[in-house]
């Protein structure tokens, strides 16, 4: 059960009550370069993001949101550290949303309460953004003791820093990051101001876990999720859905932003899969395919890669099925709306649940579009499965009985 928080809006769209929880990222270009930076959002709309932000480091980024603003389709946050007079331009420009770590404002609390007065005026939100880094910085003490050993006189070593000493170390930063929180919500109602949304980050997944979990407990702002520098695609992927995944399943969560160093448009797939494997969102393309074994006999994994790609910009709540081989191939395939069971150097094709034709391994591609196409509305259709069809193969011939006939290395 999805825990009722008190709902916001950013532009045209809410966040938090019952409202959708929404997927969001940020761009990677200077802001300043208008042209790349309304590129890069365009791509981000195309796969699905539904809110963007954007770094504002100096006033020549700031100056220009007004005209990124008018090329997009979705609302626009201004990320702001530091200097105050950067989150007032950025609020006279226009800007849907504002986010603030007040614990890094230039003159603290008076530089808040102008941007709180600004905000409140023009209707723009605010996310607070607390991370464990910057409390640290501003507590003037370390986030977490490293583990230590020392080496006793018997010659055996010992651990400095057992896991329940880690643990307490874990609850009392987590307890302080809340505590911050708190304390800047504070500063925002004593203004009447509420348009306020929440984070509280960390590149430790545990701690963020425990810090959310507190903040929940103790306020009913909704809460923006995230674990912060979370890596590069496969480690930012893992870290941020177990993070995000538990939290989720708890019902704790109102938007959230997977953290790659990668392309943001890379992000936005994995946030809609974490949300669709946990039955949160029902949108785009629910993706099944096998890992591939020595059983399959067609290049399963290229032909899965391919078919996922070209299904990237897909809205439209679908699921596909690519499986290469006898044992599980019909079944996964005949659950989905379009699956492909592969066989010997061909395929049958499902609609539905039922079977459509069979094709040889050089048609999968164009075959399992087509299908997915004639699901489609009509915008989405064109972009998968263009006039003309797809004369491109995905991947290279493969039987057991190839295979089979390689020489066997001897045993070492």
């Amino acid at each position: 059960m999805r825990k009722k928080t008190r709902q916001i809006h950013v532009g045209n769209i809410a966040i938090g009550g019952d409202a959708p929880i929404i997927v969001q990222s940020m761009t990677t270009t200077y802001t300043r370069d208008v042209e790349s930076t309304v590129a890069q959002i365009h791509r981000l709309q195309d796969v699905g993001c539904e809110l963007v932000r954007v770094a504002v480091p100096e006033m020549e980024d700031a100056v220009v949101l007004s005209e990124i603003k008018k090329r997009i389709n979705i609302p626009l946050v201004a990320d702001i550290h530091y200097n105050p007079e950067l989150a007032l331009e950025a609020i006279r420009q226009g800007i849907d949303k504002v986010r603030i770590n007040p614990g890094n404002l230039l003159q603290g609390r008076k530089s808040m309460e102008k941007i709180v007065l600004a905000a409140k005026e023009r209707g723009v939100a605010m996310r607070i953004g607390v991370n464990s880094g910057s409390i640290d910085a501003l507590d003037k003490v370390a986030q977490m003791q490293r583990v230590q050993v020392r080496l006793r006189d018997d010659g055996t070593l010992e651990r400095t820093d057992p896991a329940e000493a880690r643990r307490q170390e874990r609850e009392h930063l987590a307890e302080r990051m809340v505590t911050r929180a708190l304390e800047y919500i504070g500063w925002c109602e004593e203004l009447d101001y509420h348009n306020i949304d929440v984070s509280l980050k960390s590149s430790t997944v545990l701690t963020a876990i425990e810090a959310y979990r507190r903040f929940s407990q103790r306020s009913d702002y909704p809460l923006h999720l995230g674990i912060t520098e979370a890596g590069t695609l496969v480690t930012g992927a893992v870290k941020s859905s177990v993070g995000m995944g538990i939290l989720l399943a708890e019902g704790i969560g109102d938007t959230i932003r997977v953290s790659l160093s990668a392309e943001p448009e890379e992000e936005i797939p994995v946030a809609f899969e974490i949300l669709r494997s946990l039955e949160l969102r029902n949108r785009g393309v629910t993706f099944v395919s096998c890992p591939s074994c020595g059983r399959v006999e067609i290049d399963v994994i290229s032909v899965a890669n391919e078919v996922e790609k070209r299904l990237s910009k897909v809205q439209t709540p679908i699921q596909v099925a690519v499986m290469g081989c006898v044992v599980n191939g019909p079944g996964e395939s005949r659950d989905a709306d379009v699956g492909l069971a592969g066989g010997k150097g061909k395929g049958v094709i499902f609609r539905k649940g039922q079977v459509v034709k069979t094709v040889p391994e050089d048609q999968f591609l164009d075959a399992v579009l087509k299908e997915v196409a004639s699901l489609l509305p009509e915008a989405e259709a064109k972009v998968v499965y263009p006039e003309g069809g797809i004369k491109d193969v995905a991947g290279t011939h493969r039987t057991r009985d190839e295979g089979m006939n390689l020489p066997i290395l001897p045993r070492a």
